[in-house]
């Protein structure tokens, strides 16, 4: 039997990169991984998604460029030849994953793991003596119980991207981050979108302004939006809603995702007050020392980039270093639509709801001159901050590129900068940037253009 020093199970985002942390601290550690090095990330959701994303987005700037007097000859899709690069894709990132691993002599376990409370970890035939475990197991998509859903073909985020031929039709259920991405990748592609979302709004987690632009911007592209969907049944002719019937060549069902417990559950691993997460510590430690868990199986925010800096917070600990505890209010929330949204912090209302003296902030983009020569005039920066100290409390852009425009309030904040710092940075000139300077000196009573 090998005797590690950590056994990390799961290769997400979350898993090898603690892998990777504490063997560079000289730690010897195994990772063990059922399917695919990268996860539900790099193979069935962040990477492939943004590549097909990609792929939209060109198409929207051939167009806006025949509007402007670019002329191009007639357009044609090559469904499966994008497949194809977006497979060259992951697999690159793979493959790098692979070298990174090798690099840092970390054994790798191809099965699935199964745990005693003694931390024997049991792959197949093989067994791993560790003396402390990371569960990094991830998720899996969750499929509402709807009448005649089990009589259909139907698509999860996990099939997806193995499609080869364009959907004539695409109806997909669910209107929050993944099914509104996916929207916006196929509707330039030229499917008919239809979204059914059985709340009263799509994206439902995020800022409500930026919830308008999304939505506006979706039924330009010719997208169905229905919401307060009450979706009556499905067959093999369409989803029924309220009598009416949207029929399909492929059906998404894309209603969030479902933690994968078997191994919490097998070790009697205490759960949130819900029932329906691993519950840790600040730490990330579970109930039972020495084991703990990071990523979507301890629910939050379910992104990669957060479960990557929760797993590198779980080898401080089992490095016995000092700890730098996670902010995760400063972990930046990404949307990929066009525009993009990303946004971190407290809201208005739960900054209010803390106690703050809230000042709210919004600098529209309808006057930069940057987004006003890319025709990309809809969406805003908005900033959050407290009135007495200037305390930037949260911050949501929409813009292109928002989800890199965004670390620049947020690293501001990260470096204890207030409004006072965010209002004396000179903005390049034309930037989109320049709005997150025009909102910061707001807070003021001195943006220049308002």
């Amino acid at each position: 039997m090998e005797t590690v020093d950590l056994a990390v199970i799961g290769a997400g985002p979350g898993g090898y990169v603690a892998a990777i942390r504490a063997a560079q601290s000289g730690k010897k550690v195994a990772l063990v991984e059922k399917e695919k090095l990268g996860g539900t990330c790099l193979h069935v959701g962040c990477i492939p998604s943004k590549t097909l994303l990609q792929y939209s987005e060109m198409i929207q700037v051939i167009h806006k460029a025949n509007e402007w007097g670019i002329q191009t000859e007639s357009m044609s899709i090559d469904f499966l030849k994008l497949m194809k690069r977006k497979d060259h894709v992951v697999e690159t990132l793979t493959q790098g994953i692979h070298y990174l691993l090798k690099k840092n002599q970390i054994s790798l376990f191809h099965g699935t793991a199964e745990i005693n409370k003694e931390l024997v970890v049991t792959i197949g035939n093989k067994q791993v003596q560790a003396q402390d475990v990371i569960l990094a197991t991830g998720s899996k998509p969750y499929i509402p119980s709807i009448p005649g859903i089990e009589h259909v073909d139907y698509l999860t985020t996990n099939s997806f991207f193995k499609l080869q031929e364009l959907p004539k039709s695409l109806v997909i259920i669910g209107g929050g981050v993944i099914a509104i991405e996916l929207a916006f990748a196929m509707a330039p592609l030229g499917s008919s979108v239809t979204v059914l979302e059985v709340a009263n709004d799509i994206l439902l987690t995020e800022d409500e302004d930026a919830r308008k632009v999304i939505s506006k911007r979706l039924k330009k592209m010719g997208v169905r939006l229905i919401t307060s969907a009450k979706i009556e049944s499905v067959s093999k002719e369409g989803v029924l809603v309220e009598g009416t019937y949207y029929s399909y060549d492929q059906l998404l069902v894309a209603t969030g995702r479902t933690p994968n417990l078997e191994i919490a559950n097998t070790l009697d691993l205490q759960l949130d007050e819900l029932g329906r997460y691993i519950a840790v510590d600040e730490h990330y430690e579970t109930s039972v020392k020495h084991i703990y868990a990071i990523g979507d199986v301890i629910g939050g925010y379910q992104l990669a980039h957060a479960a990557s800096a929760e797993g590198l917070t779980a080898v401080q600990a089992i490095l016995g270093e000092d700890i730098s505890l996670l902010n995760t209010t400063s972990i930046p929330r990404c949307i990929y639509t066009h525009p993009e949204i990303a946004s971190f912090g407290l809201s208005e209302q739960e900054a209010l709801e803390k106690g703050y003296q809230v000042r709210t902030t919004l600098s529209s983009l309808s006057g930069n001159g940057r987004a006003l020569a890319m025709d990309e005039t809809d969406g805003f920066v908005k900033i959050i901050a407290d009135t007495t100290y200037g305390e930037i409390l949260g911050a949501v852009i929409v813009a292109p590129n928002a989800t890199e425009l965004i670390q620049e309030v947020s690293a501001v904040k990260l470096t204890e900068g207030t409004m006072f710092e965010l209002s004396n940075l000179v903005q390049a000139h034309p930037t989109v940037s320049e709005a997150i300077g025009e909102s910061a000196n707001a807070f003021f009573g001195l943006a220049i253009h308002k």
